[in-house]
């Protein structure tokens, strides 16, 4: 009996040291990931290497899909625009940017999925890069609608993996609450894409003539050539996971690893159950995600593929037209950085959505009600737009990826969400009609506020639903309790 009590008391003093040993171990573990100094020089090491590299590419993205919008104008007084040159009628341009839309939504899943199943994301992004900056070449060469469908068509399938592909790269390097002001910063160089865009176009379109060639032209030749040349920086300089970059440490690569870890991200190749799908594709919240992306990217497609033809409705030539859509877009690009920022240093990603969105709603809805010859007052609503669109897709894009129901499911999520921009740019063709340019495109106008609007009350729902999730402890898809990020 005695030798059965030592037994059992050798048993609770070794059960005793185990868990002191596991505390000690936790705590320890707790201690260094809370090492913020080491985090900040980490952070410092992969921006560096990763952010101006993606926003570059990025910003060669936007150009090469926005640069249709500057050719259907430039040199028009002389009858060497896109349209002219190629006998397309409006509404040919018009089908032929919405199939550019459609093999944008169609291709965004399968590409991340390809990235994340079969090849690294360095040479993936290279090869959509190269793939679409040849077709952008090829621009220069058309002579009429079906050419210019096919090559559209074309570019949004290269297109379209491109910006969930950098979500997802992104999800890889940095923790949830990191994640807003990368990918605005990111997003930012669209809205430098937008500026810089309209200089290039205003400077091409002096060289209409050159070689035989019109401005439209030498604008393809010169922006596809320049994201060609960029593929051999894209396949080299881009780290892929940190498990593989030759710039960190191994302890260094375990602390990033052990950081994301906490709330969920890194890469995984583990399979998705049937459940975490179906809530991703299908699941209420994940519905008022994708559907809120939508709503901004209308009014964001709207900047993006006819700021030149609304500025051109205010009054200002064709190649004026062009300079002039720079101001509105460094406008949006500093909004972006700044909110992109606030929204994770406050975790208040709804409440900066709402109100952003707001603003912009408010600028497309003043534009499409004063009069049709205010132009000043018309341009200057240019800027509350601009600072409403662009400024909201970052917090949003980042908030899918902070929120999925499993992180096995990230890269579809990702990829659903930037779907939707695809779907938005088919609306953003057909609401901005060449008949009103003498009214002031009412209905390009009156649509984009109520799609503002609209983004503006599923962010404010979204927020709500989201503190709900959090004060009665909602798990995600796997039972696992979360912290839902606001």
């Amino acid at each position: 009996m005695m030798d059965e009590t030592k037994k059992e008391d050798v048993l609770q003093l070794e059960n005793a040291s185990d868990t002191l040993d596991k505390d000690a171990a936790q705590a320890e573990h707790n201690s260094w990931l809370n090492d913020k100094p080491r985090a900040a020089r980490l952070r410092r090491k992969m921006d560096l290497r990763i952010l101006p590299l993606c926003a570059w590419m990025y910003l060669l993205n936007y150009l090469d899909r926005g640069n249709i919008g500057n050719s259907k104008l430039l040199n028009s007084e002389t009858g060497d625009s896109l349209i002219q040159q190629t006998n397309m009628t409006n509404l040919e341009y018009a089908i032929a940017v919405s199939l550019f839309a459609v093999a944008y939504a169609v291709f965004e899943v399968p590409s991340n999925w390809i990235m994340k199943r079969y090849v690294r994301p360095s040479r993936w992004l290279a090869t959509l890069l190269l793939c679409w900056g040849l077709f952008t070449i090829g621009f220069a060469g058309v002579q009429n609608f079906a050419q210019v469908t096919i090559l559209r068509f074309f570019i949004g399938v290269f297109e379209a993996g491109f910006f969930p592909g950098i979500i997802f790269l992104i999800t890889f390097w940095y923790p949830v609450e990191e994640r807003s002001v990368r990918i605005a910063f990111v997003l930012a160089s669209a809205t430098a894409a937008g500026a810089f865009g309209g200089c290039i176009a205003y400077g091409v379109g002096h060289m209409n003539g050159a070689a035989g060639l019109e401005g439209f032209r030498w604008l393809f030749i010169i922006e596809g050539l320049i994201t060609v040349f960029c593929t051999i920086l894209t396949l080299y300089c881009l780290p892929d996971y940190p498990s593989r970059a030759n710039f960190l440490t191994e302890d260094d690569k375990k602390f990033i690893e052990a950081r994301i870890a906490v709330k969920g991200g890194g890469y995984t190749n583990e399979h998705a159950s049937r459940r975490e799908v179906l809530e991703t594709f299908f699941g209420p919240r994940m519905l008022a995600h994708y559907l809120a992306y939508i709503c901004n990217c209308v009014p964001l497609g709207s900047l993006t593929f006819f700021t030149p033809q609304i500025v051109n409705g205010l009054g200002f030539s064709s190649i004026r037209a062009q300079l002039m859509t720079v101001p509105p877009w460094v406008c949006g690009y500093f909004v972006c950085l700044f909110l992109g920022w606030s929204a994770d240093r406050t975790n208040a990603r709804g409440w900066h959505v709402t109100v952003s969105s707001t603003i912009g709603g408010i600028g497309w809805l003043t534009a499409g009600l004063l009069p049709a010859d205010a132009y000043t007052a018309r341009y200057g609503c240019l800027f509350l737009c601009a600072c409403g669109a662009f400024p909201s897709s970052g917090p949003l894009s980042a908030w899918v990826t902070c929120n999925v129901p499993s992180i096995v499911t990230m890269g579809i999520a990702a990829a659903m969400n930037n779907s939707g921009a695809g779907v938005s740019q088919v609306i953003a063709q057909w609401i901005w009609i060449t008949g009103e340019r003498e009214s002031g495109y009412p209905t390009g106008n009156f649509t984009c506020a109520a799609c503002s609007f609209a983004t503006a009350l599923l962010a404010f729902g979204l927020r709500l639903w989201y503190g709900r999730m959090n004060a009665i402890g909602a798990t995600d898809a796997r039972g696992n309790k979360r912290t839902w990020m606001l």
